[in-house]
């Protein structure tokens, strides 16, 4: 069969086949943060709290544990740990399909994501219901899909990429402007280099926090408009991520 042929396969297979380059990180990091910015902000519509970073839980359960609040406490340490649960399956997945020299290693984490943002999907047609029951349910499943997400591409970048909370992310490209416009004197002290910014990866991080913000828009349109049913499409371009090397394992499983 001609290469040609090949290449849409070959394009969606670099997204997390488990040989890795700068391009293809990119691509996965940008993908995953549009992701990530639409189910943090339709969890905030549906549940009324956003998910996707733990400093405001945190700082909510230092507030809350203070002033008494002992059921707010509960509700907090149950996203942290759900946030935590997360990040230690997708740990356990990358490195369980990585000992067994499987292509998917790092699709897995993703395929689970999409089935779980399905079942989000389920869960919030149910919020009317029973909001309490199926709130908490909701928003420790939330924060279980976003540390799943974010060890995932943490582990696939080596730590340079993070998708689901922006605070990191724009302290580094406050950084990087701030290289960007330093003024390097002629009286510097002999030897001493000048400073000059990464332009590389500033567009990489401006690109993240766009996608995030994008992703953000079109989470929050989606819930507003059509409700959970936009969990769809989110878990769609998941499994369009995720899928081919799944399949060249159960390929080679056959031969």
């Amino acid at each position: 069969m001609p290469m040609a042929e090949h290449m849409p396969l070959n394009y969606l297979r670099s997204f997390t086949r488990p040989e890795r380059t700068d391009q293809s990180n990119r691509r996965l990091g940008r993908c995953l943060a549009f992701i990530a910015g639409a189910a943090n902000a339709g969890g905030f519509i549906a549940v009324g709290q956003y998910t996707s970073h733990m400093s405001g839980v945190v700082s909510a359960l230092a507030d809350n544990l203070s002033l008494g609040e002992t059921g707010l406490v509960v509700a907090g340490l149950s996203s942290l740990l759900a946030f935590m649960t997360g990040a230690a399956t997708s740990a356990i997945m990358i490195n369980w399909g990585r000992r067994r020299g499987a292509q998917s290693e790092y699709a897995l984490p993703l395929l689970l994501e999409a089935a779980l943002l399905l079942f989000f999907g389920l869960l919030g047609a149910n919020l009317e219901q029973d909001r309490i029951l199926f709130v908490p349910a909701t928003v420790a499943l939330l924060c279980f899909v976003m540390g799943l997400q974010n060890a995932m591409i943490t582990k696939i970048s080596k730590a340079e990429i993070r998708t689901t909370h922006m605070t990191g992310l724009v302290t580094d490209v406050g950084i990087e402007l701030g290289k960007l416009v330093y003024w390097n004197a002629t009286k510097d002290a002999p030897g001493m280099k000048a400073v000059k910014a990464d332009r590389a990866k500033l567009a990489l991080l401006a690109s993240l926090l766009g996608m995030f913000f994008i992703g953000g828009i079109a989470g929050a349109m989606g819930f507003k408009y059509v409700g959970f049913v936009a969990t769809i499409p989110l878990s769609a371009m998941l499994v369009m991520l995720a899928v081919v090397p799944l399949v060249d394992d159960l390929v080679g499983q056959r031969r």
